[in-house]
């Protein structure tokens, strides 16, 4: 297991400069930065997460291929949007369930951009059916689902619940369960927000995997939930 990789300052150099100059041209004249701050940083990185992960659960994978692996693409889909701009200007990877080509998946996100650097873990926008799936789990295990999301670990970690939710009960459900907060989250995400500084730090590939660690049973739970292997 290598704990030698240490991400540079040119990453948030080249992504601050990317934003300032997001068109096709300047990208096309500066592809080589891209490879060398951006992309190979960031697939040394996944490389060296692989056996890290493999500690909390052997079923996400630490791809490192350059495409169709754990890196996202830096190219925005823009056929739906009103923002035109060609490039995203933050780097992001995600540690998927080996499942994740097949069904709706927990998984493991880090998130680098300048002044907003994050770890995630959870499930994002899962369909009505993997939804219903995960909210009848809490109902059928709500002492388990309250003690591992309110874990003493995650508030030590200032790790919380975030993402979106409905401003009503969801259909079907009672309004008046104690966990209804819980039953109304369009979204189970667990997230803790660093610094640029700590994404620079020799150590920064343990503390994401620190993370994973503590966010475990939360993912766990999920994955049990849409009968995933863990």
């Amino acid at each position: 297991m290598s704990d030698n990789f240490q991400f540079e300052p040119s990453l948030f150099k080249y992504l601050r400069d990317l934003k300032k100059h997001n068109e096709r041209p300047w990208f096309k004249a500066n592809k080589a930065r891209y490879e060398d701050e951006l992309r190979s940083p960031m697939l040394h990185f996944i490389e060296d997460f692989a056996p890290h992960l493999g500690k909390v659960s052997e079923n996400f994978l630490a791809d490192a291929r350059p495409i169709g692996g754990s890196l996202f693409r830096i190219h925005r889909d823009t056929r739906f949007a009103k923002d035109k701009t060609p490039y995203k200007t933050h780097a992001g990877a995600h540690f998927r369930h080996v499942r994740a080509k097949d069904v709706h998946t927990p998984g493991f996100y880090l998130h680098m951009e300048p002044g907003n650097v994050f770890m995630g873990a959870g499930i994002w926008r899962p369909d009505t059916a993997t939804l219903g799936k995960i909210r009848d789990a809490v109902i059928a295990d709500p002492k388990r689902w309250k003690r591992i999301s309110t874990a003493k670990s995650l508030k030590n970690a200032n790790c919380t619940l975030v993402g979106d939710s409905l401003k009503r009960p969801p259909r079907g459900y009672d309004p008046e369960h104690p966990l209804i907060e819980d039953l109304k989250r369009k979204d189970f995400i667990l997230a803790v927000d660093a610094k640029e500084e700590d994404a620079l730090a020799p150590d920064f590939i343990k503390q994401f995997a620190k993370f994973c660690k503590t966010a475990a049973p939360v993912t766990e739970f999920i994955a049990h939930a849409l009968d995933l292997e863990w």
